[in-house]
């Protein structure tokens, strides 16, 4: 199958997905989910530093769960606590790759993002959060790392979460199913939205509480 080295990170789970279904195992574990993808494609989803022996647990979590998650694009459906069945639609995405339709993402032209943007989302992937959740360190993940992240200090409103989920959205938008090329090189594609998506829902989650006090102490001045 000569599209699979060309499919994107979601598409290589759906594939994961569909191959647990077919040993019998549904619905299937996010765990069962993530070693089967790692097992398959261990270059995607093996663990950085030690792609042959770990899986990178992180990198699956994010594209399965969040706003733009598998489970939101209605590919997959969850089924209880950690547990996931492939859909219709994620069963004609796998029909669609197997019988060698085009990925998601192949054949479109690179599209151009305004400076600002570009400026914003660089930003953001060069944040120690996002390095820090990309090597499976969230458990170092501190409160400073994630203001870092959001633009925020004591002094600001939490408005700006807000805001970089619009922007988000943005870019999004943007991109359609293409990928953007920025100034410095690097291209960037939904999946990589996707993780800066699950960096900033799992700050938000964790943070919660500080984000609260933030916002009362700023209501109070």
């Amino acid at each position: 199958m000569n599209t699979v080295a060309e499919c994107t990170v979601p598409e290589k789970i759906l594939l994961a997905a569909s191959h647990l279904e077919e040993q019998g195992q549904s619905p299937f574990s996010a765990e069962a989910l993530i070693v089967a993808a790692w097992q398959k494609f261990p270059k995607t989803f093996g663990l950085k530093g030690y792609t042959d022996q770990h899986p990178d647990s992180n990198k699956v979590l994010s594209c399965i769960m969040g706003e733009r998650g598998l489970a939101r694009r209605g590919w997959l459906s969850k089924m209880g606590q950690k547990l996931y069945a492939l859909t219709k639609e994620g069963r004609h995405v796998v029909h669609r790759l197997q019988s060698g339709g085009e990925p998601t993402q192949t054949g479109t032209a690179p599209v151009r993002i305004s400076r600002d943007l570009e400026k914003y989302v660089l930003g953001l992937f060069s944040s120690s959060a996002v390095q820090k959740f990309e090597e499976g360190l969230k458990d170092e993940l501190t409160f400073a790392d994630a203001c870092r992240f959001w633009g925020i200090t004591e002094n600001l409103h939490g408005e700006a979460l807000d805001r970089l989920r619009a922007i988000l959205a943005d870019v999004e938008r943007v991109l359609g199913g293409s990928t953007a090329e920025l100034s410095n090189g690097r291209s960037v594609s939904r999946d990589d939205l996707y993780l800066l998506t699950a960096v900033h829902e799992y700050l938000e989650e964790r943070f919660a509480r500080h984000l609260t006090l933030l916002r009362n102490r700023v209501g109070r001045n």
